[in-house]
């Protein structure tokens, strides 16, 4: 997949989109009033500490970018969308890309987070718990503590060699779960 292609909207594209709003992390649902599953066989090593609850599980489809670097493919980023797990007509309610970085497409708020342990996932990318590192905006990733990524499919990187400059983009599945602190 060319660059070209990945998609990119601008923060104010991203807060005006038309999809479902994400309430506040203290509901635990999503405003258009599917529950929050319950989740088993999350690694012991992707637990969130306590203090902090579930408030969205979200499944996501998109592709993990990959560039060619001296002659080898590395990761440059992540590009998909996400919606609700329980939501049949799959409406967009966030986009994940290069930070990493969750932003709402109804409110335009943010978290960016950074990898605090992986678990390897057989053909798959890893299972990831990540630490929020910033949010921003008073919307629903506002007050996002951690962001466990589970459930994961493809997106590994290709095993042939590459040449010059070349990017191509991997498909992948994951269920991204959000966390904020217990009040």
């Amino acid at each position: 997949m060319k660059l070209a292609k990945r998609l990119t909207l601008t923060a104010a594209a991203l807060a005006t989109a038309g999809a479902a709003l994400l309430t506040t992390a203290t509901s635990g649902q999503a405003a258009d009033q599917h529950p929050v599953p319950a989740l088993t066989g999350i690694p012991a090593a992707l637990q969130v500490p306590d203090g902090n609850h579930r408030v969205a599980v979200l499944d996501a489809k998109g592709v993990q970018t990959y560039t060619c670097t001296n002659g080898a493919w590395t990761f440059l980023e992540p590009a998909a969308t996400l919606w609700a797990k329980n939501d049949p007509t799959k409406q967009p309610l966030a986009l994940h890309s290069r930070g990493p970085v969750w932003i709402s497409t109804r409110d335009g708020s943010a978290v960016n987070a950074a990898a605090a342990a992986s678990v390897p996932h057989t053909g798959a990318i890893p299972e990831l718990l990540l630490k929020a590192t910033a949010t921003r905006g008073n919307g629903f990733f506002g007050n996002i503590s951690y962001v466990q990524r589970l459930r994961t499919h493809g997106g590994l990187a290709p095993t042939a060699p590459c040449t010059g400059t070349a990017q191509t983009g991997v498909p992948y599945s994951a269920t991204y779960v959000f966390y904020a602190p217990t009040q």
